[in-house]
């Protein structure tokens, strides 16, 4: 049996995230962002949090709403800036927070690295350029490579379609993106579902997190930002 905790509320889902937490958060872009519980995170108050994630928010709701409230001292991120990440803009350009910037691909892997229990990993990406600078490198059959190490976070918020009573997790489509190696590399991992269902009511082929790595999880039956249709 899992050790999931069932939470009523997205406010006491994430009560005890403390100031200076490292959070993940999942999402690419809009897709897959658990929008509820971030906005519960900007009601509960903590601050100087250090935030992981493919980007730095869209628009005004969630985590863009988390760094404009001024929240976020550090962003680990690949995708800082696009059309509407004002929020993020103004508080780089006024000092006010701290950009780690960090490709794509080695992201997925150095947040995947931390829930394998990888000590760290050597990757071409970014040999040669001023991401590599200060960093260990190493020949590997004739190519440059860089030593990257894991993320290890305190707690991550991600958002699922359907979770069991035991904690075990689906995904729906592009939803799932950073998910599924967020909650295995966080302390704490807090889950928003559409719907809880009884265990064993979800096929175990299907299943994507097992529930042992499911800390909590909170139903969000209407949330506000839409899962991905058929096909994206």
């Amino acid at each position: 049996m899992g050790m999931v905790e069932i939470m009523e509320t997205v406010e006491a889902a994430v009560a005890d995230v403390f100031d200076g937490a490292t959070v993940m958060i999942g999402g690419f872009g809009t897709a897959g962002q658990p929008v509820e519980l971030i906005e519960a995170l900007v009601r509960n108050g903590a601050r100087e949090l250090t935030v992981v994630n493919n980007n730095a928010g869209n628009g005004d709701v969630g985590l863009a709403a988390l760094i404009g409230a001024g929240r976020v001292r550090k962003i680990i991120c690949s995708f800082p800036r696009q059309s509407d990440s004002h929020h993020f803009d103004a508080r780089y350009a006024a000092g006010e927070i701290e950009l780690e910037l960090v490709p794509q691909g080695t992201l997925a892997e150095r947040i995947r690295a931390a829930g394998a229990g990888i000590g760290g990993f050597f990757t071409p990406t970014a040999y040669g350029t001023l991401l590599a600078e200060g960093k260990e490198t190493r020949l590997i059959d004739g190519r440059h490579h860089v030593l990257e190490y894991p993320i290890h976070a305190d707690f991550a918020l991600v958002k699922a379609h359907v979770g069991d009573t035991v904690g075990n997790l689906v995904y729906r489509r592009t939803a799932r993106n950073f998910g599924p190696v967020m909650v295995a590399a966080a302390k704490i991992s807090i889950v928003q579902v559409s719907r809880i269902v009884e265990a064993g009511q979800i096929d175990p082929e299907a299943v994507v997190t097992p529930g042992i790595l499911t800390s909590r999880m909170v139903a969000v039956p209407t949330a506000r930002t839409p899962e991905p249709e058929f096909g994206q």
